[in-house]
Formats: structure tokens, sequence, C-alpha cells
């Protein structure tokens, strides 16, 4: 794992560029970035590597986060960008999603850019559970513009071992009401239907719509999907490299009150598009090479 030594709290102002990114403790006292362009605002936990929110200026949140989120070490925050690494879904004996999600993040280095922006390098540091995984580096990169971009790098630094995960860049997203959006990018995709026992169906839709609990993983897919929602006036872009699986999930009602740290009512402001390689999908990295996940997340208005 990566050998890197954190940042102590008092030295990160060294880090800080005035006007562009500020450091302070976020809820539960956890740190936290706040990064401000001339056309949008995001913040960022160390806590997971976790993008909270994200929005350009003067416009809704692109980002959902949950009012009733746990910000505690050890949990994972529910909302925003959470980082599955190394395993999707539940594991027996095991978090959910895998450890990357729940482990305070190694900031690296913070760029203003050029022509408006700031890039964020993050890394994870040494972790007992990983100690049962091939020796590895896990290292992510935040750029904050008038879009949102996101670089997950998963490096095998074993001499001899092949290292197989999974990976998913897990974005919930902000709508203004899940009963009138329609997903497109889909259409001819084989998933699986977690809601009913992993049924495995072909997409024949082109626009799909969330109208009860919904929780598919498609695969073998590496299209931009996008999300029309005319109560806000928009359609958000999700678009990803390095990537081969597409999960689309909303809760519902049900599940969505049995969730502690989810609001009852909440589940009609979100839906989650996540990108990754899960299931037949996973990555297998030869010794010394290396994958990147990208995703890009970006809102214009509806025509």
């Amino acid at each position: 794992m990566l050998m890197s030594t954190p940042i102590q709290r008092p030295d990160w102002k060294r880090l800080e560029i005035p006007g562009r990114v500020d450091f302070e403790d976020g809820n539960g006292e956890l740190p936290k970035l706040e990064v401000t362009t001339q056309s949008s605002e995001a913040e960022l936990y160390l806590h997971g590597a976790h993008v909270t929110g994200f929005q350009r200026r003067q416009e809704p949140p692109i980002l959902f986060t949950s009012q009733f989120s746990r910000f505690e070490k050890g949990q994972a925050i529910r909302g925003g960008v959470p980082i599955i690494f190394p395993w999707f879904g539940a594991r027996e004996g095991e978090p959910s999603h895998g450890f990357a999600r729940t482990q305070e993040w190694i900031l690296n280095e913070v760029t203003a850019l050029p022509a408006d922006g700031v890039t964020v390098r993050l890394a994870l540091g040494e972790t007992p559970p990983a100690a049962t995984w091939p020796p590895f580096t896990l290292n992510y990169v935040v750029t904050v513009t008038e879009v949102l971009r996101l670089e997950l790098i998963v490096t095998n630094t074993s001499a001899s071992q092949e290292f197989s995960f999974e990976n998913c860049l897990h974005t919930y997203l902000h709508v203004g009401d899940v009963r009138q959006i329609r997903v497109r990018g889909l259409k001819g995709t084989s998933y699986l239907d977690k809601v009913e026992q992993f049924a495995l169906k072909q997409e024949t839709n082109e626009e799909i719509s969330i109208t009860s609990e919904t929780d598919r993983v498609y695969l073998d897919t590496e299209s931009t999907v996008e999300v029309v929602d005319p109560s806000l006036g928009r359609r958000l872009l999700i678009e990803k490299s390095g990537s081969r699986s597409t999960v689309l999930w909303n809760p519902w009602i049900a599940k969505a009150q049995q969730m502690p740290d989810f609001g009852g009512e909440e589940y009609l402001q979100m839906v989650c598009v996540e990108s990754g390689n899960v299931g037949r999908n996973r990555v297998v990295l030869p010794p010394g090479h290396s994958s990147v996940l990208g995703v890009t997340l970006r809102a214009e208005p509806l025509a």
C-alpha cells in the first residue's frame, strides 16, 4: 500500500488557495475541503475521499447527500460520490461495498488550474483491511471546473500476483422528482435485476422511468447515461471511461423508510447512476499495471 504520511490538520493551511480552497472541520468534525471556482462549488471529505457536494453557481445541486447521513469514523457517508472498492455489494463478515469509502484518505496535492478550476489529489494510505489483498496503490483525482471530473487510479504493485477487484463511483444525483425523470443510454444492454433475485434481463426501453424500487446492474456498456429532469429543466450527463458496468438505483418508499441514514421521503429527490466494473466486468490487473476509472458529471438545460 501507499506509504505516504497523512498531512496533519495544522499543516493544511499551506495547501489552501485563498478564494479557491478552504480547509474546515465538517460534520462530525471530519476534515473537509470547500472548493470555489468562478463557475462552481464543491465539497470533499477526507473520510472516504468523499465528494459530498457539487453544483454550478446559481443552479441546483448536481449531487444529492442525505440530511440524515452519518458523518462518523467507520461509517459510510450517504450520498455524494462514495468510492466502491475492492468489491461491490454485500460480502459476508465484511462491510458492504468494500473498505475504501470508510477510511481517511491522504491529501497529497491541491492545484489551481490556469483557466479557473481546482484539482485535488488524494491517496488511500495503509489500512488493515487491505492486508489480505495483493499489494496495490489507490489514488483519486478530483477536478472541479464547470463540470466535475473524477479519476480513480488502481495500480497493482505486486511483482508476481494478479489483482482482481470491483470498483464503482457511486454517484447520487439530485433530481426534482424521481417519478418524472427519464434515463437514457442503456437500451439494448443486459442487466441483472437485483430486485428480482438477480434475474438476467435485456433493456428494451429507450427511456427508463423510475416507478418502484430499482436496483439494476447493466453489464458490458461503456455508454454515456443521460438523466432528463423536467422538474428542474435540465439533463444530467454521466460520461465515463474505463468502465464496463452501470448501476441504476433508487430505494423507493419501503426501503427508504428502513434506512436509518436516509429520510423517508428523500428517495423522491435522488437517483444513483453508478459507473464502474462489477460482476463479470470486474478488473483483473497484471503485476505492475494500472487501471483508471473516470467519470465526468455535467448539467445542461433542456432544449
